[in-house]
């Protein structure tokens, strides 16, 4: 990765996703501004192929100062990441990491989902509030390193969700083996 490379991801511009709206075509603007569930969309578009979600990590971290002010918490203070490829016939179709503050977390039990899908879980709670979504063309740095081998970043969203007293930065980061598999253009 070259200096410049790593300069501009530094400076990664999330926007309101309506202000990206002109710059995608309508089947990715379906996938990027929807407002349910992914996973049940991502399975719904697998058809009869398996859908897993694989855990790339899971743990207590520093998080990034984007996602730290996006949660609102101080800098350098400790939070909840989990790290997945989200995939159809073992090809990951998104990568999706998630930011929780550890005071939100008690007694949710999140680091018990293992294998599972956050979505399926938080899209069954009844009092689950979506924030404002946001997204970027540029490729987030998480996308970067956890992508599979044949796969690069296309476009990427994150919001809040809210539950109770829990509020959690997801941010999911849609790859080229899913543009391939579905026959959705680059862009």
């Amino acid at each position: 990765m070259t200096p410049s490379t790593l300069q501009a991801r530094s400076f990664l511009r999330w926007q309101p996703v309506a202000a990206l709206r002109p710059a995608m075509t309508a089947p990715w603007w379906q996938w990027v501004a929807s407002l349910d569930s992914l996973t049940a969309r991502l399975v719904a578009a697998g058809g009869s192929r398996p859908f897993r979600v694989r855990l790339l990590q899971q743990g207590v971290g520093v998080p990034r100062r984007d996602e730290a002010r996006a949660l609102g918490l101080a800098p350098r203070r400790l939070a909840w990441l989990r790290e997945v490829a989200l995939c159809v016939d073992e090809r990951p179709w998104v990568v999706a990491r998630s930011v929780a503050a550890l005071t939100d977390l008690q007694g949710q039990h999140l680091e018990r989902l293992g294998e599972r899908s956050l979505g399926s879980w938080l899209f069954r709670q009844p009092d689950l509030v979506r924030g404002p979504m946001f997204a970027t063309a540029q490729t987030p740095a998480f996308v970067s390193r956890l992508c599979a081998p044949d796969a690069t970043g296309l476009w990427a969203r994150r919001s809040v969700l809210s539950h109770g007293g829990l509020s959690l930065l997801v941010q999911e980061g849609f790859l080229s083996t899913m543009a391939d598999d579905l026959g959705l253009a680059t862009r």
